[in-house]
């Protein structure tokens, strides 16, 4: 395979490893007739595997996450004709649950408590949390060793078990129309306008590295926004930029956004 042609279209580093280990994975499903697996991805790092799988007509690819709204997924790349109801769902769903009435506990805990077992970030999908513990989706080949080690989070003991992934317990996603207008198409007004910060603020939250346009880090506050980007902040949700509506008489333009709780 053309590597250099297939990630002509890639700007940095972390996209073209992506690339490389896709294109790798892809000759081997095509060469062997077996599936390949891919580690987790954020939908940033989803975005460019597919565009580089998309130009290899010899495979397929599948995503796996544990549910419909998954935000990190597995790519399970297979040969062209292969059939799909054959491939093996490469994830398995891990239920941790303690008595944290006493102790303020989040998502972070819970990662941080996983990833000080020695596992990789790629090896874990999405943490639901829930007031009693939490639900984890996990790489298949990782899972009976989480079994077998893990034994507290934040010092409080806990009880670890396996169950299957439609009992994963997924909230419905909340969506909030938020109808507004902006000095122009830059990021802080935007992020300012969907996640109801100053745009001061929002500037600060931008220059440290903590917002995310299309699930890819953006530090320059004056960074240009599309229609149907997602801009992302941790703790905050999502704001997705639905359409523009207009200009005003003073010259704003008019936008609908959508916010994802």
């Amino acid at each position: 395979m053309d590597r250099q042609r297939l990630t002509a279209h890639l700007v940095d580093d972390h996209e073209k490893s992506i690339a490389l280990a896709v294109i790798d994975a892809a000759e081997l499903a095509w060469k062997t007739n077996h599936v390949q697996v891919t580690c987790f991805y954020d939908p940033y790092e989803q975005k460019v595997a597919k565009s580089v799988l998309s130009l290899i007509p010899e495979v397929n690819v599948l995503t796996f996450g544990g549910y419909r709204r998954a935000e990190r997924n597995r790519l399970a790349i297979t040969p062209q004709f292969f059939l799909t109801e054959a491939v093996k769902l490469p994830i398995r769903v891990i239920e941790v649950k303690g008595n944290f009435d006493f102790v303020k506990i989040s998502h972070r805990d819970f990662l941080g408590s996983l990833l000080g077992l020695g596992i990789k970030r790629n090896k874990v999908g999405d943490l639901l949390c829930q007031d009693d513990g939490c639900q984890v989706i996990v790489a298949d080949e990782i899972a009976d060793y989480i079994l077998l080690n893990w034994k507290k989070v934040h010092q409080v003991p806990v009880r670890i078990s396996e169950i299957d992934p439609q009992q994963l317990v997924v909230e419905p996603e909340r969506v909030k129309e938020i109808k507004t207008t902006v000095a122009s198409m830059r990021l802080d007004a935007i992020a300012a306008s969907g996640f109801g910060l100053s745009r001061t603020k929002m500037a600060r939250e931008i220059k440290g590295e903590r917002v995310k346009v299309n699930w890819k880090v953006i530090s320059n506050p004056a960074y240009d926004i599309n229609v149907g980007d997602v801009l992302s902040v941790p703790g905050r949700g999502r704001v997705v930029v639905k359409r523009i509506t207009g200009t005003t008489k003073k010259g704003r333009t008019g936008l609908i956004l959508q916010r994802l709780i």
